[in-house]
């Protein structure tokens, strides 16, 4: 059974720094393991993802100012986020999507907010 427990979120500044992780258990191997986040009223979206080779694809909206690594050993994923922006503000959930036959299957953790002003 996959289970997914982000920590690491919290009220920053604009400018700041910040670092989530998730230790995750019950995982393949096989399957990408993710940040994706959520604003107030909007969809959630792709943050970054990182599959167990170090293959990393990033969404739109932080890219260039994160880093995700992944521990298959240490069973914990990181998410560094550098110079935060009050956009940034949302609440940033761990995912693990494994692919099925024909779809890609997702698992969420409960999400961890992340807070930036100016």
């Amino acid at each position: 059974q996959v289970h997914l427990v982000e920590s690491g979120g919290g009220s920053v500044q604009a400018g700041d720094s910040i670092k989530l992780s998730c230790r995750f258990s019950g995982v393949p191997i096989e399957c990408k393991l993710g940040w994706h986040r959520q604003a107030p009223g909007k969809g959630r979206d792709l943050v970054s993802e990182i599959i167990t080779n170090g293959v990393v694809s990033y969404g739109s909206g932080l890219r260039g100012r994160v880093t995700i690594s992944r521990d298959d050993v240490d069973n914990t994923l990181v998410l560094q986020m550098n110079n935060l922006k009050t956009e940034d503000t949302a609440v940033y959930y761990c995912s693990a999507r494994c692919r099925q036959s024909d779809y890609d299957k997702y698992y969420w953790g409960q999400g961890t907010q992340v807070s930036v002003s100016s």
